[in-house]
């Protein structure tokens, strides 16, 4: 516990500013997603909906990532990120208000459109106010608190749907007031980043950098350094992977007869075990400086775990043992991925690349939910045993990318 207090201390106070927001945004954020099955079955919506639902608002991640980051690297980040949560909270409420399948999903894209805003532009944020030395780890906390506060926000609306006082005081035994709780919450959030955060760090442009264009941003990925590039491909497959496990993880256990209240609990421990492998381990892991053949060995472990946890008979047994080793490695992942990444950028241009990262990252979540969906229709089995098999494609291009380096064709990293 004093080596984390000592942690904390030596940290500077934007970026402690960083993680408290980030925390309190998975919170926020992570309100509606264990009701979002409860929701879609009592409105008599196939469950291939709900992928759908999900891969909408991915598709606007896909598409608002590289534009937000973008306009973020041209200055005043705080104006885009606040825009982007109000943009967010106006969808989040027309979702859970309209009533209506197909035009949710054009909501369901809008939050998608406006939450990536202050997703690539705080990431960005924390890259601009962290040292080299020090950003593997900054990382690690950034995305275990997020972790832990959507696990937070599982638990707290799993407690919302289930306590008859809750559900007497709030009206929550109507799954859609838990949105509009959310879309409210949103707005406070978003207002005290923009009075929160400060004037961006003013770094300069590499020699020959042109000033952040949109159009220019996208034309621009395929000359991307081809190491970035396929390392960029194996994270989208990744991601595939990961998210599927992620969302029908949730399905699947409120098809078996469990509840929102044990699905936020599980969700709960999760971000618990999260923070405690990002306290522990990620550390430890930046030290090393191994990043790529960690990286490669958590992805053949993540394999092998995810074929197994669902062929066991006693599932929940499974989930809160073998799923956990699982939730450790993705939590030791996720700050060396983000950490290569930003490396690859030139000055002056952390938002347009992270902006690009978040691009691949969410043709995973794009994709994912689609097949996902109907995967699931068929088996549930199918939807596990198909991430499985996206751990292990990830697992070779990061391979190719690792020797690669290796043998010095590209960028040099450890």
């Amino acid at each position: 516990m004093k080596k984390v207090l000592l942690f904390f201390k030596n940290i500077p106070f934007t970026v402690l500013l960083i993680f408290y927001i980030y925390f309190f945004q998975g919170v926020i954020h992570n309100l509606g997603h264990p009701v979002t099955p409860a929701l879609v079955e009592s409105m008599g919506t196939s469950d291939y909906y709900f992928g759908i639902y999900f891969a909408a608002m991915s598709l606007g991640l896909l598409v608002g990532g590289p534009i937000w980051g973008v306009l973020g690297d041209r200055g005043n980040k705080r104006l885009y990120m606040t825009l982007g949560l109000f943009v967010y909270s106006f969808g989040q409420f027309m979702f859970a208000y309209v009533g209506d399948e197909n035009i949710m999903i054009l909501f369901r894209f809008i939050s998608g459109f406006g939450v990536s805003a202050s997703v690539t532009l705080l990431l960005s944020h924390l890259i601009e106010n962290s040292k080299d030395e020090n950003r593997t780890t900054y990382l690690g906390w950034y995305q275990a608190l997020f972790i832990l506060g959507a696990s937070a926000g599982y638990w707290i609306a799993g407690q919302m749907s289930s306590v008859q006082y809750l559900m007497d005081l709030l009206g929550t035994d109507d799954y859609r007031y838990i949105f509009y709780i959310q879309a409210f919450l949103n707005i406070f959030h978003a207002i005290f980043i923009f009075f929160a955060i400060g004037k961006d760090k003013n770094i300069p442009l590499d020699e020959k950098e042109e000033r952040p264009n949109i159009l220019k941003a996208f034309s621009d990925i395929r000359k991307l350094d081809k190491n970035l590039l396929i390392f960029l491909v194996s994270l989208a497959l990744i991601s595939l992977g990961a998210i599927n496990i992620s969302k029908f993880i949730e399905v699947y256990m409120n098809d078996i007869g469990l509840t929102p209240k044990n699905i936020g609990d599980f969700v709960g421990t999760t971000g618990l075990v999260s923070l405690a492998a990002t306290i522990v381990l990620v550390p430890i892991v930046a030290k090393l400086r191994k990043d790529f053949p960690i990286m490669i060995v958590i992805q053949v472990i993540s394999a092998i775990i995810i074929f197994f946890v669902f062929r066991t008979n006693e599932i929940l047994v499974s989930l809160y043992t073998l799923f956990m080793l699982y939730v450790v490695l993705k939590a030791v992942y996720s700050p060396l991925e983000q950490h290569y990444i930003s490396s690859q950028a030139p000055q002056g241009k952390y938002g347009s690349m992270m902006g690009v990262r978040q691009l691949f990252f969410a043709i995973g979540l794009v994709l994912g939910p689609l097949l996902g969906g109907l995967l699931y229709e068929i088996s549930p089995l199918y939807v596990f045993d198909f991430s499985v098999i996206m751990f292990v494609l990830g697992f070779i291009l990061l391979l190719i990318v690792g020797r690669r380096i290796k043998n010095g064709n590209g960028v040099t990293i450890e």
